[in-house]
């Protein structure tokens, strides 16, 4: 459960979905009419015209829930832009010039709902970086569009050695600060690369997905488990339909391994290789025995058998 998961057992995943993606409709598809949702001031797209448009989907304003659209680079160009000298994070080893969006700008335009939201960045490798209201409020993140005053084709490569472009969108926080910690994990930067997509969701509706389930579910190390999942978990492993499958492991398999098998469930989390030499999970070595005990607690709630 990594903070940033490298991308290399999905390489082939990742140009699959790229070209499915990322594949430019026919010029019939162009010639489409724009649509403009009410109060955005954005023309929304039906079809992507470019490999460099941005889909936006979830509860859209003016338009029926789930619908997806998208916006071109260009739109983007034209909203209200911030900047960032010498901004530098996991993705951005050498200090470099950002500019970009602001995702509160964007939620402001295109989110029905803004105060009960929780938007979704989701890269092409179905890696999704998850941000509420509060975080966007409090962290500031932009979509960036220009690093170094160039555009995504001249970006440099993703920080994983996969070779990748960092684009077509990431998103960056300028001077991170953790605002809240759970035990040994503390509150972690959401900086996707590759962001393809960006989905507007009800938060409660989406977190309801891996809630704890049964008697014990109010514990208080079930409830610091379930938040720790939330920052950590959720981004590379899914429940249902929610949540990423990078990993292509699902919650209860998760479950499964902190309920038959804790002690390698553990070990798992705080080194990967160590049971598995080709994993390709980050560790969290600092997790300590509380923080593990949680996570433990908190995916047993998911198989546990109540008493009649």
């Amino acid at each position: 459960m990594p903070r940033r998961l490298p991308r290399l057992a999905f390489a082939g995943v990742f140009l699959l979905l790229a070209s499915n993606a990322f594949s430019i409709p026919s010029s019939a598809s162009r010639g489409q009419a724009r649509e403009t949702a009410d109060n955005s001031g954005l023309s929304l797209h039906p079809a992507r015209t470019s490999p460099l448009d941005l889909e936006v989907t979830g509860d859209l304003v003016g338009l029926p829930l789930n619908s997806a659209r998208y916006l071109q680079r260009e739109d983007l160009l034209r909203l209200p832009q911030v900047k960032y000298a010498g901004a530098t994070d996991g993705n951005l080893a050498v200090p470099a010039e950002v500019s970009g969006v602001p995702l509160e700008e964007l939620a402001r335009r295109l989110n029905a709902n803004t105060e009960s939201s929780l938007l979704i960045a989701i890269s092409s490798d179905r890696y999704h970086a998850y941000y509420p209201h509060s975080y966007i409020t409090s962290h500031h993140p932009i979509l960036v569009l220009t690093i170094n005053g160039k555009s995504p084709e001249e970006w440099a490569k993703d920080p994983e050695g996969l070779g990748l472009s960092l684009g077509p969108y990431l998103i960056y926080q300028n001077r991170f600060t953790s605002s809240f910690r759970i035990l040994s994990q503390a509150e972690a930067p959401q900086i996707p690369w590759g962001v393809v997509r960006l989905d507007f969701r009800n938060e409660r509706e989406v977190l309801q997905a891996i809630a704890p389930r049964g008697s014990r579910a109010s514990d208080d190390s079930v409830q610091a488990g379930y938040r720790i999942a939330q920052q950590n978990c959720f981004r590379c492993h899914n429940m249902g339909p929610e949540g990423g499958t990078k990993a292509g492991r699902p919650w209860l398999v998760l479950a499964a391994w902190a309920t038959a098998a804790p002690e390698y469930f553990s070990a798992y989390v705080r080194d990967p290789k160590s049971k598995n030499a080709n994993a390709q999970m980050l560790g969290n070595p600092s997790y300590d025995d509380a923080t593990i005990n949680a996570l433990i607690s908190y995916f047993r709630t998911f198989l546990a058998r109540e008493k009649p």
